[in-house]
């Protein structure tokens, strides 16, 4: 794909996010694809989420439901290969510049008819950093489809205000767009085939809905902030010591000199009561804007 052109620089500043079809090469996709699958095997006889592996509610010893795989990096050293490969960091270093630094990635997975929605929410609430040059890129391992619970994003929404993702004074890592006065009916799905990325701003408003298709969604989430960017402290973005810090710069060189920005910031604290995931945070929502699995099956066990 390599650099991105003036104009869709452009219409990332504007809109907070880009969507570029058709990055990976098939053998990239393929090869994740198997490391994903060869993962899953894992995920047999698991009985309650751990270290590797976010659950459905709907999760069964025999049948196996994960929602997330955490931290994938830290599973396969293919995830770190791909990041590092210049389909994915020749478009980012057009928007960060020339260092990026690793923070951490994910894999959600929404498999077919029910797949968990993602509350509306902005990374930013997660891990504020002394600038707002951080993104996360999204790779699509599936087609993503209207029915397969695309992500959504609210286009210019990062140039607003940080919402208040707290309840009764606790972080539940999502907001509700109704309590909060903001309309959320121009956000724009991310319809794009598999081995795209979408690149989103740290600020932007997103979330997904529910899986209502026979399709699965898989898409892997780095990420990424510029090399002058430090995370502030109290956030989720954790290094353990200035050698890990820079261990974690994927491509330029180090400073000790970061670089400070008048961007709006909440911190996350106190903490969610289990900050293990933002699926589970998001349970102390007191009003859900999608619904969730068990809502959705009781629905339709409901005679018409």
């Amino acid at each position: 794909m390599g650099a991105l052109t003036p104009d869709q620089i452009a219409i990332y500043r504007e809109r907070g996010y880009i969507v570029l079809p058709h990055v990976l090469s098939s053998e990239q996709l393929s090869r994740l694809r198997q490391v994903l699958a060869s993962i899953l095997e894992r995920a047999h006889g698991v009985s309650a989420n751990d270290a590797i592996f976010d659950l459905e509610d709907s999760h069964k010893l025999d049948r196996p439901r994960v929602r997330r795989v955490k931290k994938p990096h830290d599973v396969d050293p293919f995830f770190m290969e791909l990041v590092r490969s210049p389909a994915i960091l020749d478009p980012v270093k057009s928007l960060l510049g020339p260092s990026i630094r690793f923070q951490n990635s994910k894999l959600n997975l929404k498999s077919a008819e029910f797949g968990a929605a993602v509350e509306w929410h902005q990374d930013w609430a997660y891990y504020p950093y002394s600038n707002d040059d951080v993104l996360a890129v999204g790779v699509t391992l599936d087609d993503m489809t209207r029915d397969n619970g695309p992500m959504l994003l609210l286009p210019g929404s990062h140039r607003g205000p940080v919402y208040d993702h707290h309840v009764n004074g606790r972080f539940v890592g999502g907001f509700d767009p109704l309590k909060a006065g903001l309309d959320v009916s121009p956000a724009e799905p991310v319809i794009a085939p598999a081995g795209s990325i979408s690149l989103h701003h740290v600020r932007l408003v997103h979330g997904s809905d529910l899986n209502r298709s026979g399709a699965d969604r898989r898409f892997l989430l780095y990420e990424l902030a510029a090399g002058d960017a430090w995370p502030l402290a109290g956030g989720y973005a954790h290094y353990s010591d200035w050698e890990e810090f820079n261990s974690r710069l994927i491509c330029g060189t180090p400073t000790n000199t970061p670089r400070l920005a008048d961007v709006p910031v909440r911190m996350p604290l106190p903490a969610a009561l289990d900050p293990s995931s933002l699926y589970q945070a998001q349970k102390g929502l007191e009003r859900r804007s999608f619904q969730s699995y068990a809502d959705s099956a009781d629905a339709s066990s409901r005679p018409n």
